[in-house]
């Protein structure tokens, strides 16, 4: 039962995931809208007419994401959510109600606001809830529903076309609206983060979510909850003595600065690998390599849904493969089939009739075969930059994560249009190179994090990189947890980029089966 209700909290959490998919990619349909066009007195865009209604959204998530961290550290995770809420409902009526085009650049700048300080938070929170066991799969619930906002949006414009009118874009537009509104009003029934209450000295409220959160029927796994409080006790202590009271702390104390590196850098990684090169001008893209415009379109909405499918599967294995040995072959299968991708639009004419079919589906392939290479690299983005900084600094890591993303992604939107103009689908071989080159980051500099507790996460940081050693123990889940000081706990060599982790338990009484209700294999 607390499986499902630590499931169902990041999943409601994640509406606002869901806002961030689906704004993303219902204004691609509507402006093109005959309809659209008309009521804005003009045959066509211009360049920087939707430039604008595209800049302005990814400006307000920059300032949003920054801003997230200020409201997330002093009044809880929820109120973010809750204020992203009532953002992302004025925004989606500014939008749908729109007579010009200063107004529905309002509504895109105000949405974007919302997204970019929901989207730095609703990891932090679903990551603060959940047992270690299960955290990659919860956390990574934000990509899940932004792929999932995306594919709705497709076929939401692609339905309201068809109707045609003014119809065809005030109401995909205005459609944002209710998932908001859902968002706002739930939100206060959802349990605060435990660990930020136990950081601001509510322990009693922490504790209380803790066992609503993660006590079983028959308290049986009682002791493992306790040790996961006493850990997060002992990591907020030791963390009021170096607390960081600046941005400017935070990027100038080598401490801090490597992980801001590690979390800026894999959201870079994820930008660059050419997903949203190829979600947001596929059309464009799919005709460069000669494709027919009704072709492209359909291409797409099959890439949205089956990308949606593995981000269902790939949930589930998360935890139990680890990070790295997702994000490796991730980086590597990327770069192959883009690589493909290029060299076969290089020698063959996808516009010629008579061209060779067996390349021409090989083109075709290769985007699905990006599509499920990608889903790794996209669900652990999102997760691992919430899990290597402490509590105090949690909200402040992931939002300089998130800005980087989100500023990232507008730098590809500019640029984008006029590179596909000019090389064409050599555009490819940049995104190749990019991946292959993270490839190497990840495998030198990226340590595995997965079946940690927060807190031993934070101590494999502490004692491997920020101390110069290179050893750590676990404490298997399954095993009822005697609590005894570091100093005298057994230490096994194991070092920080291994992908295979070696236990050294320390265990009281009997085995504790597992049932799924326990907190999960703990670091101390």
């Amino acid at each position: 039962m607390t499986f499902y209700l630590v499931t169902f909290c990041c999943a409601f959490a994640a509406l606002g995931s869901f806002l961030f998919g689906y704004d993303s990619g219902v204004i691609f349909s509507s402006i093109e809208q005959e309809a659209f066009l008309r009521q804005f007195g003009s045959p066509t865009l211009s360049d920087a007419v939707a430039g604008g209604i595209i800049s302005s959204y990814i400006g307000g998530a920059i300032v949003g994401s920054v801003v997230a961290s200020y409201i997330s550290d002093y009044y809880g995770r929820r109120m973010v959510l809750f204020i992203g809420g009532l953002l992302a409902t004025l925004g989606a009526g500014l939008q749908g109600g729109a007579v010009n085009i200063a107004m529905l650049i309002a509504g895109r700048c105000i949405a974007g606001l919302a997204i970019g300080q929901m989207s730095a938070t609703i990891p932090v929170y679903c990551s603060e809830i959940a047992p270690p066991q299960t955290r990659g799969m919860l956390a990574s619930m934000q990509q899940w529903m932004i792929g999932l906002g995306f594919v709705v949006a497709q076929w939401v414009g692609y339905g309201c076309s068809l109707r045609g009118g003014v119809f065809s874009w005030r109401f995909p537009l205005s459609f944002q609206a209710v998932p908001a509104i859902i968002l706002t009003c739930g939100i206060w029934f959802l349990p605060e983060s435990p660990r930020w209450l136990m950081e601001k000295g509510r322990e009693e409220e922490g504790r209380s979510v803790f066992a609503r959160l993660y006590l079983n029927q028959s308290a049986t796994n009682n002791q493992l909850l306790e040790h996961e409080i006493f850990q997060i006790q002992e990591s907020l202590a030791s963390e009021k003595q170096s607390a960081v009271r600046s941005w400017r702390h935070l990027l100038l104390f080598p401490r801090w600065r490597h992980r801001i590196l590690l979390a800026c850098g894999l959201q870079v990684f994820t930008q660059c690998s050419g997903t949203n090169v190829i979600s947001n001008y596929g059309p464009i893209l799919f005709q460069t390599l000669g494709f027919r415009a009704s072709t492209s379109l359909m291409i797409i909405g099959l890439w949205g849904a089956l990308a949606q499918f593995w981000y269902t599967v790939f949930m589930f294995f998360i935890d139990k493969v680890g990070r790295r040995k997702l994000l490796i072959p991730s980086l590597l299968g990327m770069g192959v089939a883009l690589c493909i991708e290029a060299t076969l639009a290089r020698y063959i004419d996808f516009s010629d009739p008579n061209a060779n079919q067996h390349a021409l589906r090989a083109g075709i392939a290769m985007f699905f075969v990006f599509s499920f290479f990608f889903t790794a690299l996209g669900m652990i983005s999102w997760v691992y930059q919430t899990e290597i900084f402490p509590t105090p600094l949690r909200a402040r890591g992931s939002s300089m994560a998130t800005a980087t993303n989100w500023s990232v992604t507008l730098i590809f939107t500019q640029c984008s249009p006029i590179a596909l103009t000019n090389i064409g689908s050599n555009y490819f071989y940049c995104f190749a190179a990019f991946n292959w080159a993270a490839m190497v980051v990840v495998w030198a500099f990226y340590p595995e994090t997965a079946g940690c507790s927060l807190e031993g996460v934070e101590e494999v940081f502490t004692t491997q990189f920020d101390d110069g050693h290179s050893e750590r123990s676990f404490v298997d889940v399954n095993t009822p947890v005697a609590i005894r000081p570091r100093s005298q706990i057994r230490h096994k060599g194991l070092h920080p980029l291994s992908m295979h982790p070696t236990y050294d338990t320390v265990s009281i009484g009997s085995s504790h089966s597992g049932s799924g209700d326990e907190i999960g294999t703990k670091e101390v």
